[in-house]
């Protein structure tokens, strides 16, 4: 009987559509980071699992190795990971960008290598060189996906900046 309670509780948490409490199939809009006329917004785009992130220096400034905070349960095996950003602005795609977090021979990170149902947490800084965030809106979409093109997270973020 327990486990029936379990599986039942996991189908509940992982299935956004099951209910209407829930506004229907979209998750929530999470706030990453808010300070000082910049707000970062994100939404989970997988229709099966929402996921944690945040930013623990919020400023138009943002300096080179910004610390972050993210976690998930995996639906993928996630022996390569790998993760694409496009940046929009006014319609206009500003800038894309690829980058390998984990490959088979150069596991860069604790959770390379972690299996499905398992938990990847990442707290500490990402390589990033400084840069000011100017006035604006605007739009990010951000995957991040295994060597099986299988999506592990995605998301839609927005950043206002004023």
């Amino acid at each position: 009987m327990t486990g029936f309670v379990a599986a039942l509780l996991l189908w509940t948490l992982v299935s956004p559509g099951s209910s209407d409490w829930g506004g229907g199939s979209a998750w929530p809009t999470h706030t990453a980071c808010r300070k000082e006329g910049l707000e970062v917004l994100y939404q989970s785009c997988d229709p099966l699992q929402d996921f944690g992130f945040s930013v623990d220096q919020c400023a138009k400034h943002l300096k080179p190795n910004l610390n972050v905070r993210f976690g998930i349960i995996l639906r993928e095996d996630i022996r390569e990971l790998y993760l694409d950003i496009a940046l929009i602005s006014k319609g206009d795609f500003v800038l894309n960008y690829s980058y390998p977090i984990c490959e088979a021979e150069l596991p860069k990170f604790s959770f390379c290598g972690r299996k499905k149902g398992e938990q990847m947490n990442y707290y500490g800084p990402i390589n990033n060189p400084g840069f000011e965030v100017y006035e604006g809106k605007y739009q990010v979409l951000v995957e991040l996906y295994n060597e099986k093109r299988a999506t592990v997270a995605c998301a839609n973020a927005t950043i206002i900046c004023s």
